[in-house]
């Protein structure tokens, strides 16, 4: 299968404060999905790193929802990675009870991002939360129906803290989406059609060939020396 183009408005997105390198600049883009009109504000600030940015992988997996008329309602949610939280905003305008994480000092951006998109009557269905993969996804629970990650695999030395949270996060029940775009050199191929099929079991739902990119659905195999 291959997506269509997200509908974003280029012209409509407005940098600030370029002028002064003091202070970061803010940028404003529009996307639609699903009928919703998302309204993302980006921290240009190096210190958000690539969190700053949303990616294509991001824009894929929302329009899989879209293509697929998924809705999480009563659906416990979350997502890893969360940066700007466009997913994690869409999945809770989609009904979902969602918990959008990230390193500590995204958080901001991604609080910013849901009281500019979600109606203050739905917000008590979001939690925004640090969350460092290996380090401390013991804090969560073990009961989510569904994992969101887009764009997360992309530098080979975080992939063996994100199976350990991944495999921690999920249960027999769960369903995990995980789009990602292969580059050359980081062993983002092989970290899913190698290392996660050892844990999980595996499917490519949606391509967007233009650009090698994949979305995955993923859910727990039996495995006799898993304790959980």
């Amino acid at each position: 299968m291959t997506t269509t183009q997200h509908r974003e408005h280029p012209s409509s997105e407005t940098p600030e404060n370029e002028n002064h390198t003091s202070t970061p600049s803010i940028r404003r883009s529009q996307f639609e999905f699903c009928g919703f009109n998302l309204k993302i504000v980006r921290f240009m600030d190096p210190g958000l790193g690539v969190s700053s940015y949303v990616w294509e992988s991001g824009i894929v997996l929302c329009r899989y929802f879209e293509k697929e008329n998924i809705n999480f309602i009563g659906k416990k949610v979350i997502e890893l990675g969360s940066g700007t939280g466009i997913v994690g905003i869409l999945a809770t305008l989609l009904g979902g009870n969602v918990t959008m994480t990230d390193q500590p000092h995204i958080l901001k951006q991604i609080n910013n991002n849901i009281s500019i998109n979600i109606p203050f009557a739905c917000r008590h269905r979001t939690n925004v939360c640090a969350l460092m993969w290996g380090e401390d996804q013991t804090n969560f629970p073990t009961d989510y129906d569904v994992i969101l990650g887009s764009d997360i695999v992309y530098s080979s030395s975080s992939y063996p803290a994100l199976v350990d949270t991944l495999r921690h996060l999920c249960n027999q029940g769960s369903t995990i989406y995980l789009t990602s775009e292969f580059r050359t050199g980081n062993g983002s191929l092989p970290f899913h059609e190698v290392i996660l099929p050892d844990y999980f079991d595996c499917q490519v739902v949606d391509r967007l060939e233009t650009k090698y990119i994949a979305v995955y659905k993923l859910t727990k195999l039996c495995l006799s020396d898993d304790k959980k």
